[in-house]
């Protein structure tokens, strides 16, 4: 796509597990109806309050396996050594055409399976605030056993290696700043311009 014909670029939106992308996706999804919003497809059980279609599209394997041989897929992953996590092509080829700010919120493996496949993405990377922070987030939402939490944060250490591979860095002091920050960076992008500093 050319500039003239898509003037604004897909921004991908990754970081550590437990950082807050899911919030920082919500609070935009809340209060910014002009961002679409990619729905991830994943094969792991919803969580308490996630919503089918909001949240992700929950799918089993055999669906899942039938989306990647039918080249359904812009990208995918086994995310955490467990569920595979992934994004359909088709809306978001959809949302770009229509000229939308289209964001995807997504894991490190994803983001750079999108880098190989549409480079002149806007790619954003949310860190926390501190390691300690991190740990406090990943343990405080119960949602995982201390193996997988232990495994997120082995995780984690790698991911947050990758800062610098990224177009534009956002910490996650709060949700609804980060997100403020984020529709900003999204609505003052262009295909000329890459900001590669963080925002603290």
């Amino acid at each position: 796509m050319n500039s003239e014909a898509n003037p604004r670029r897909l921004t991908v939106l990754a970081g550590p597990t437990a950082v807050g992308k899911g919030a920082v996706a919500a609070e935009i999804r809340a209060h910014h109806n002009d961002v679409w919003i990619s729905v991830s497809v994943t094969t792991r059980p919803p969580r308490r309050g996630e919503v089918e279609g909001v949240h992700y599209w929950f799918v089993d394997d055999e669906t899942f396996d039938k989306l990647v041989a039918d080249g359904e897929m812009l990208e995918w992953a086994v995310v955490h050594q467990r569920a595979r996590y992934g994004t359909r092509r088709r809306p978001v080829e959809a949302a770009l055409r229509l000229q939308k700010l289209a964001l995807l919120e997504i894991d490190l493996q994803g983001a750079r399976q999108v880098r190989q496949t549409m480079p002149d993405a806007f790619f954003v990377f949310l860190k926390p605030p501190s390691w300690e922070e991190l740990t406090r987030r990943l343990v405080g939402r119960r949602t995982e056993t201390d193996e997988e939490q232990a495994r997120r944060l082995e995780t984690a250490v790698h991911e947050l290696a990758a800062e610098s591979e990224f177009d534009a860095v956002i910490v996650n002091h709060e949700v609804s700043a980060a997100a403020e920050q984020l529709v900003t960076l999204m609505r003052n992008d262009s295909q000329a311009t890459r900001i590669a500093r963080p925002i603290s």
